[in-house]
């Protein structure tokens, strides 16, 4: 009996133990609790300040307005061709018999280049030629009779009237031996040959190419609102593939009329090509001055703000974007010409433009002078 007390006391201390323990920790969670509470609220009082501050800033990028040169450019394409080309061929028929050209080398204006079997009348020119020494010694004599009254006017007359036809028709010879040289033209660059030694041409056989590549024609065509704005003396620039270079032109003349189909006008254009740098029938891309202003007011397209018909940009003044209502002028795809509403030296903001308002704080990221 004594041995259960002594157990049941025994039992009985450790489960006060057990829950003046439990007290204490539970006592120890809940003093610990309004403690962090309050730091959560403390730093949520400290950061929604800033984050709320944040919002009502925006970082922007801006440019200070500068007079500059705006050119209104219109690009189209063209083909160059050479300044002059023809095909060539005799004017006769007969067997070539001689060929005095390189292929792809340049020859001068009335260099021979190849030839027909003229022998025939070269014969037909002798005869003639031995036959005129005998008609002017008949002309002389029958001068020298007639002023002693020997020989009639007539007789003499005749015999003049023979020496004149012997000449014209060794005229005729020298002229059909003309028709059996081929001969340059101009100055250019020959192309390949199309006939060899023996064959028998005809005026419709093709000897070869003959080109003049210096200078070289750009030619285009523009649509017809652009007409009245390209004229002789209009400057341009145009490149080719596989050349990253500018090269220049200038207009020298448009057609009459505008084609009925395309509603488009050709005009051609005038390139020195020095020393034949480039190939006619190359594609050209054509870069066209419609129109420059050296002086212009000139911004950024993607600054303005068209807004109930009106044009509106944003500028920077003391720390807040500012609206200003614009006049503009000449537009290209890039600039826009400003006639009213901006000045030299003011701060365009070229950024954020959608989420601009009258007064909203900004800050400036990049300016570009």
């Amino acid at each position: 009996m004594k041995k259960n007390k002594k157990s049941f006391l025994k039992k009985w201390k450790w489960s006060i133990v057990i829950v003046v323990a439990l007290g204490l920790s539970a006592w120890g969670i809940v003093s610990q609790r309004p403690k962090q509470n309050a730091d959560l609220t403390v730093a949520d009082k400290v950061e929604k300040p800033t984050k709320h501050a944040s919002k009502n800033i925006l970082n922007v990028n801006a440019t200070v307005i500068r007079h500059g040169a705006l050119t209104d450019e219109m690009m189209v394409t063209g083909i160059l061709l050479p300044d002059e080309e023809v095909d060539l061929s005799f004017e006769t028929s007969g067997q070539v018999v001689g060929i005095y050209f390189q292929e792809g080398t340049q020859v001068t204006k009335g260099q021979l280049l190849a030839k027909v079997n003229d022998r025939k009348l070269q014969a037909d020119l002798n005869r003639l030629k031995a036959q005129l020494k005998l008609a002017n010694d008949r002309v002389e004599r029958q001068g020298a009779l007639l002023q002693h009254d020997a020989v009639s006017q007539e007789a003499y007359d005749q015999v003049k009237t023979e020496l004149a036809t012997l000449n014209a028709e060794i005229d005729i010879v020298n002229a059909q031996i003309e028709l059996t040289e081929l001969r340059a033209p101009f100055d250019g660059v020959i192309g390949l040959r199309q006939i060899s030694l023996g064959t028998y041409a005809s005026p419709t056989t093709i000897v070869s190419k003959l080109t003049r590549i210096v200078p070289l024609k750009v030619e285009f065509s523009v649509p017809e609102r652009y007409v009245n704005e390209v004229n002789p003396g209009t400057s341009l620039t145009f490149t080719v593939d596989g050349n990253l270079k500018d090269f220049p032109a200038k207009v020298y003349a448009k057609e009459s009329a505008i084609d009925i189909n395309t509603h488009t006008l050709t005009v051609r254009a005038l390139y020195a090509n020095p020393n034949g740098r480039l190939t006619p029938g190359r594609y050209a891309s054509i870069k066209l001055k419609k129109q420059e202003i050296t002086d212009a007011l000139a911004i950024p397209a993607e600054a303005i703000i068209p807004e109930m018909g009106k044009d509106k940009v944003f500028v920077y003044r003391s720390g807040k974007a500012q609206p200003v209502e614009i006049t503009v002028g000449l537009r290209t795809e890039e600039k826009v010409q400003v006639l009213r509403g901006l000045s030299v030296g003011d701060t365009l903001i070229t950024s954020g433009t959608l989420q601009l308002r009258t007064g909203l704080p900004v800050v400036l990221d990049h300016i570009d002078e």
